[in-house]
């Protein structure tokens, strides 16, 4: 019990002090969670963080689980997860783990309410955890706002440390607004954001189902980036996986192809999205981040700027048959001659799987002559992160 509120709460419950649990409830929820306190060694440039969870009295918990993302996915692939095993204060029905963060640290968290024996609870093959994902729970106590999901699973809830960066684009006031239109182009779902005015640049943005309505809605925050003057009136493209995420994915020059020659061309002759090479846009995560690193190095022709957000520059795995070896693309931007095109890189430092990745394709990049930025920010593989670190790079990227 690190948190001096707990402990506080924890002598007052000794000391049968009456309505102390229910008053303690009734301050969570005015002031939100989780609960961050002073550092307790002292240091402003962290925080004390404390998620709760208020036990169902008429259906208790056996354990809790506090999943406060890719904090928790590491030590899960390290095949422990005690680590995240909350703590009940005696009692009451609160439970509890503190973690000591840096005051900038973003994350998505849910809960894990487990009600059977903790030899279960702490299972990490990949079965359990699939389980574990689509039984989670967000806070009903979140201070920020919440984080949409898509396949049937629960939303998130965001936890944001006071020196977090700002995302002013990601919610908002409603403003005028462009026109929002679905389609199928070869047999491939995507979505048209156009812009109230004639578009100036084209975003294409993989993972659309992620970024569409009703999960992140990018369209309204390029709305909100145009209407603040960060960017020039942009179409944005978003474009379904349609269940072939792995394979169009992973380098794919037949996916970048018909992006290329099917799907640009498709937005210019049926919507007169007309723009030049150097204002048109591939953006993605994860392997949608390496895609569009990809996408500018093999069709500098059709894309002039990459916006890549923590990209797997670690494929392929050492093991792919082919033998290619990982960090593929790395090697071929260093390599073959320097395209004429400009990256933006952004990666967690939590990202223990491919932040040195990251790191070395930038160093290639500006070794190389490229035109790249590059941020770290503070946080996981986890679109609390990256929907903020798309307008951000958006911004850099085609800012007037």
């Amino acid at each position: 019990m690190r948190s001096p509120l707990l402990r506080t709460l924890r002598q007052a419950v000794r000391a049968e002090v009456p309505a102390a649990e229910r008053d303690f409830w009734d301050r969570m929820e005015a002031r939100g969670t989780p609960l961050v306190e002073a550092d307790p060694e002292g240091d402003p440039a962290y925080r004390l963080v404390t998620f709760l969870w208020r036990d169902d009295p008429e259906d208790p918990a056996t354990d809790v689980l506090a999943l406060l993302h890719t904090v928790t996915d590491k030590d899960r692939h390290a095949g422990d997860l005690a680590p995240h095993l909350t703590e009940r204060v005696p009692g009451t029905g609160v439970w509890a783990i503190s973690h000591r963060l840096r005051a900038d640290h973003r994350a998505s968290y849910q809960f894990h309410v487990a009600r059977g024996p903790r030899e279960e609870t702490l299972r990490t093959d990949r079965a359990a955890w699939l389980k574990v994902l689509d039984e989670a729970l967000p806070d009903p106590y979140a201070a920020a706002p919440g984080l949409a999901s898509r396949d049937g699973r629960n939303p998130a809830s965001v936890m944001e440390l006071p020196d977090a960066p700002a995302q002013p684009y990601v919610a908002g006031d409603e403003v005028r607004g462009g026109r929002t239109l679905e389609a199928e182009v070869d047999g491939r779902r995507v979505t048209l954001h156009l812009p109230a005015a004639p578009a100036l640049a084209l975003a294409v943005l993989l993972d659309g189902e992620m970024w569409g309505q009703p999960v992140l809605d990018a369209p309204r925050m390029i709305d909100r980036l145009h209407a603040a003057g960060e960017l020039p009136p942009t179409a944005l493209l978003l474009v379904d996986t349609m269940g072939r995420r792995r394979e169009d994915l992973s380098c794919s020059g037949e996916f970048v192809d018909w992006l290329a020659d099917v799907l640009v061309p498709w937005v210019g002759s049926a919507h007169g999205v007309v723009v030049p090479v150097g204002r048109t846009v591939v953006a993605g995560q994860s392997a949608g981040g390496l895609t569009a690193a990809y996408a500018v190095h093999r069709r500098p022709d059709r894309f002039g700027r990459a916006l890549s957000q923590s990209g797997s520059f670690w494929w392929p795995d050492e093991n792919a048959p082919d033998g290619a070896g990982p960090e593929w693309l790395t090697r071929q931007y260093a390599q073959a001659p320097r395209r004429p095109v400009r990256i933006h890189l952004e990666v967690g430092t939590q990202e223990w799987m491919l932040l040195a990745e990251n790191r070395r394709l930038r160093n290639v990049l500006r070794a190389r002559g490229y035109e790249v930025t590059y941020e770290e920010f503070n946080g996981g593989h986890d679109y609390a992160c990256w929907r903020g670190g798309l307008s951000t790079g958006l911004a850099r990227l085609l800012a007037p």
